[in-house]
């Protein structure tokens, strides 16, 4: 047996004694700490054609560089998403921010294609263990009419840092410094991030922070069955969650991993050029990841996914149609597709996976969809795409991308709404 809060009356006081003051810092520090994990695994993405030369990497060198992160980030996260679960969150937080950071500093050091794959196999077992704890984390901070709006603006910093601010920023320091130099300069503010996060983030819930002793004690301590890993698949939603996720992040692969070659050497562009259009993904990820996660507070988790699903499939049949001839076409069509397809993975790894189940599962839950999906698409679409483009043409990766898009709409219809403004989760 295990010992759990009664969450229904954890729910009831939250409402009415918020600690707010709490909820921005925590968010905060969380929305700064998932950034620097943007930053640390997608920094590579832009250096990929200096790379390939310097390092003789071709287009399946850099699916197996991508993919390795992928299924090691995978791994970890079904694994300490659970041990989050009966660890809490902090602990796995700060020594994981730590150690990311410095492997990839580390990133700079390496010298051949076996001691990049090393680190960055590393840095995708400490980041997947640091992913579904940071979601659960910035869960637990939110008042839980502002779950959507607060995962948005924390799943926001993945995309904005990562893939908006490192692209512009890794192309500019590539005309003044060498690539070894800009790795080291990521692994500093880390550790900064992770000194507040020990100051101020807390593991148990903060909801019952400002209630007074008497409101304290009507927390009502009772008695559940220990549970399994394997729990989690009672609930449908999780089972969809795994398969959707597979379709999100094969999407995201092609445009994140492969994106940078198909610029420069199918639409050739030139690297300030492929910059400011990988700079797109970035910031149509930020706005998609804090728009529709904070709209399905209001029309409901389901109605989300699935608008933003075709949305993302129609953008991307779009810029497959889209040539070089104008720099400004081509970044609004890449920036209109990552507006939707970021929106799904914050809202499927976030509430759709958390509200599922009932709490003492959550970081569990959410760690299964992420790390399933990344291991299926670290593994089976790393490799896939990078052979489509190795042989039959790198233009052909954005199909692949397509046809996810339309099979992750089809699953969309099947899930079960969770958004408390729709449904009473005791129903769930």
């Amino acid at each position: 047996m295990s010992i759990i809060v009664d969450e229904h009356k954890i729910e009831k006081i939250s409402e009415k004694d918020w600690d707010k003051s709490y909820e921005i810092k925590a968010i905060l520090l969380l929305f700064l700490g998932f950034g620097l994990v943007g930053i640390d695994r997608f920094i590579i993405m832009p250096m990929f054609p200096v790379l390939a030369k310097e390092l003789n990497l071709n287009y399946s060198d850099i699916g197996l560089l991508t993919g390795a992160l992928g299924i090691a980030w995978g791994f970890s996260s079904i694994f300490m998403g659970r041990f989050s679960d009966k660890v809490g969150h902090k602990a796995i937080l700060i020594p994981s921010l730590v150690l990311f950071s410095l492997l990839a500093g580390f990133s700079g050091l390496a010298t051949t294609l076996g001691s990049l794959l090393l680190i960055r196999v590393g840095i995708g077992l400490i980041e997947g263990a640091y992913t579904p704890s940071s979601i659960i984390a910035t869960l637990d901070a939110s008042k839980p009419s502002r779950v959507g709006l607060n995962i948005g603006l924390q799943q926001a910093a993945f995309p904005l840092f990562g893939l908006g601010i490192a692209p512009v920023l890794v192309t500019q320091l590539l005309n003044v410094v060498d690539w070894h130099f800009i790795f080291a300069l990521v692994a500093l503010p880390g550790f900064v991030v992770a000194y507040f996060m020990y100051k101020i983030l807390r593991d148990n819930p903060q909801i019952l922070a400002n209630s007074p002793k008497e409101e304290k004690s009507e927390a009502v301590i009772k008695e559940v069955p220990a549970s399994k890993w394997y729990d989690i698949f009672k609930y449908r939603n999780v089972s969809l969650g795994v398969v959707s996720m597979f379709c999100w992040l094969t999407a995201l692969t092609v445009l994140a991993a492969f994106l940078p070659n198909y610029l420069t050497d199918y639409l050739k562009l030139n690297l300030n050029q492929m910059g400011f259009i990988l700079s797109a993904i970035g910031f149509g990820g930020t706005v998609g990841t804090i728009c529709l996660p904070a709209l399905s507070d209001k029309i409901g988790r389901k109605a989300a996914v699935s608008l933003s699903a075709l949305g993302g499939a129609l953008s991307l049949l779009m810029l497959i149609r889209m040539d070089a001839s104008s720099m400004t076409a081509l970044f609004t069509v890449v920036f209109v597709c990552v507006f939707f397809i970021y929106s799904l993975l914050a809202l499927t790894v976030g509430p759709i996976s958390a509200e599922s189940v009932p709490k003492h599962l959550r970081s569990s839950s959410s760690g299964m969809v992420i790390g399933t999906g990344e291991i299926f698409s670290g593994s089976v679409v790393s490799f896939m795409v990078g052979m489509v483009a190795q042989v039959f043409g790198i233009q052909y990766i954005l199909h692949v991308a397509t046809g996810a898009m339309v099979l992750g709409f089809i699953v969309t219809l099947f899930l079960k709404e969770t958004a408390p403004s729709k449904i009473n989760r005791q129903n769930i």
